[in-house]
């Protein structure tokens, strides 16, 4: 028989009525022949709620008595959901998570999910009962109740859906699918019918607020079909599978206002800087986005980094104390920025991306400070004033408002690879663990640096028109933040076409008066991709680590959702790549 898993978050949930509603419609899915599990979110704000009273008492709670304060609200919704199912005649039984048998870590308000027991599911679904799973919770070895961060209840629905091998998981929210940005910013955004993982999990950390990025860890992971739909009508959403919606080279952006920009400046350039300043941050378990490492010049190197802006102090005492340990020159912060990033599979495959973007940009007059890049993302890093200008000069430079020509038909459960699922399973100690797809070496690429050009609206846009006008296909970008007045640009490209770059830039810097553009004509860009790269908040410690224990040096430095990519000197490249295999070879699936 079918089985599917429903999610119910709090909106959905709210008040009686509305958990009716949702009662409603597992009853259907159990009607259409399907055995049914729903997970539930605790009602409306009662999170917000329960965490403001521990507030009242003290502002460092006990996260141990947190988790068992924030669980309460599940347990209350799960009652009520089965109280409504049998008042409308269907057998129901509601469990918590430590009932199901959903195991942690010991990581309090933070958990992650090492394995879930089916057996008490499986014996209530045999016996005709819908079952009414809390979302948001499980337990730890010592029997303690944990919680899995906020959003958490998306990640459980997943997970349990991934256990359970269900034909499909709905979650059901205040939105009625994906679109390809925030509707609520901007109205003309356009509901997706399909979208891919990456593309979902790259969105979703950037800032996309309709699914939890963890819940698309384990999707991509073991090939669960996710479906978002509205709570409150019975139209189609959104498919998020492993194929996109058609192959244009964005197929949706997003704005992360909630952010706060770092700077070690004048850092020493040498091995082990890196991995030093990363490891204090895993330590301190904050999730850093957006790594940008610049050129060194004169043997000191910048390091910037964004951070969610409620991590800003924690993450500013970690860097004050590395800068006095390495001797860098500062450290410097900024409040009130955004990241607004451009994300499709389609760029993989499609040149003239990166310029587009800046373009559209520079034409609003707006001014970017940091750059990242990867194969299907571009971020760009703005005044928290100019966010949403910018978010919308992006959708609309893209004709993202257009539906475009599909290009596949919807995915199920039933075209995944079960085999390939169940590997997964077997190889992983705990279902949140990293999974290296692959960690690769690029020797084809040389090395461009523009050290001091005018940090002003529009130079990014110039000067990557006149580098694809030029014939140079550009791989990596890294903007890295100004100083004086003045930024680093530093482009990666093939280096059969170096001279191209290279007179192309020595134009535009005596046209901007600006130093003479430096070079590496042989480099090498060692990249580590995989799924749960960023959630993970230690593996770029690790990888930082690996290569400076092997006296490497890290030139350039840029990260994503997926992957993490670095430049080394050319005649590191062999040996660093064998180092990351080694280090990350349990991960590599």
């Amino acid at each position: 028989m079918p089985l599917i898993v429903q999610k119910f978050g709090g909106t959905s949930v709210a008040d009686p009525q509305k958990v009716l509603g949702a009662a409603r419609k597992a009853i259907r899915a159990a009607q259409s022949g399907n055995q049914v599990v729903v997970v539930v979110s605790a009602m409306g704000k009662t999170t917000d709620h329960l965490i403001a009273l521990a507030n009242e008492i003290t502002d460092r709670p006990n996260t141990r008595e947190m988790d068992t304060l924030m669980s309460s609200g599940e347990q209350i919704t799960i009652a009520l959901m089965a109280i409504a199912l049998e008042s409308l005649g269907y057998k129901a039984v509601s469990m918590t998570g430590a009932q199901i048998g959903i195991k942690t870590d010991n990581t309090h308000t933070k958990a992650r999910i090492k394995s879930i027991s089916t057996d008490s599911m499986r014996r209530a679904l045999d016996a005709g009962k819908i079952v009414i799973a809390a979302g948001f919770q499980g337990v730890n070895e010592d029997g303690d109740i944990t919680t899995l961060g906020r959003g958490g209840s998306d990640t459980s629905a997943v997970a349990l859906a991934a256990a359970l091998d269900a034909d499909e998981c709905e979650i059901y929210t205040d939105v009625d699918g994906v679109y390809t940005t925030d509707p609520r910013i901007l109205p003309e955004a356009r509901k997706v019918s399909q979208i891919s993982y990456d593309e979902m999990l790259e969105l979703a950390s950037l800032g996309a607020g309709v699914m939890h990025s963890r819940s698309i860890e384990f999707a991509k992971k073991f090939g669960v079909t996710v479906h978002v739909r509205s709570s409150f009508s019975d139209s189609v959403g959104t498919l998020i599978v492993a194929t996109p919606e058609s192959d244009a080279p964005v197929a949706g952006c997003a704005v992360a206002k909630n952010e706060a920009r770092l700077t070690l400046v004048g850092a020493p350039d040498k091995p082990g800087i890196a991995m030093g300043l990363f490891s204090r941050i895993a330590e301190a378990k904050i999730a850093t986005d957006m790594i940008v490492q610049n050129v060194g010049l004169e043997g000191r190197t910048d390091i910037s980094f964004t951070v969610p802006a409620t991590d800003l102090l924690a993450t500013l005492d970690v860097l004050n104390l590395v800068s006095e340990e390495i001797g860098a020159e500062r450290v410097e912060y900024q409040e009130k920025v955004a990241k607004v990033s451009a994300v499709g599979l389609g760029m993989e495959n499609q040149s003239g991306v990166a310029e587009k973007m800046f373009r559209a940009i520079s034409e609003k007059k707006i001014n970017i400070s940091m750059i990242t890049t990867s194969e299907i993302k571009i971020s760009a890093l703005v005044s928290l004033d100019d966010a949403s200008q910018t978010l919308r000069a992006v959708h609309s430079t893209f004709g993202l408002q257009n539906a475009p020509v599909k290009l596949n038909q919807p995915e199920t459960l039933s075209s995944q690879s079960l085999s390939k699922v169940e590997l997964n399973i077997a190889r992983l100690s705990g279902m949140e663990d990293i999974v290296i797809e692959s960690i690769n070496l690029d020797r084809r690429q040389s090395r461009i640096t523009l050290p001091e050009v005018p940090d002003t609206p529009g130079i990014a846009a110039e000067m990557f028109e006149r580098i694809a006008s030029a014939g140079v296909i550009v791989d990596m970008i890294v903007q890295s933040c100004g100083r004086d007045g003045k930024a680093m640009i530093t482009f990666t490209a093939p280096r059969n076409i170096l001279q191209k770059a290279l007179d192309a830039s020595r134009k535009l810097t005596n046209e901007w008066n600006a130093a003479e553009p430096q070079f590496n004509p042989e480099i090498a860009i060692l990249t580590v991709r995989g799924t749960g790269l960023r959630s993970h908040t230690g593996l770029a410690y690790r990888m930082f680590k690996t290569l400076a224990d092997g006296d490497i040096n890290v030139n350039v430095i840029s990260t994503s959702e997926r992957s993490i990519s670095i430049t080394v000197n050319d005649s590191c490249g062999e040996k660093g790549l064998q180092l990351l295999k080694n280090e990350f070879a349990a991960e590599i699936m």
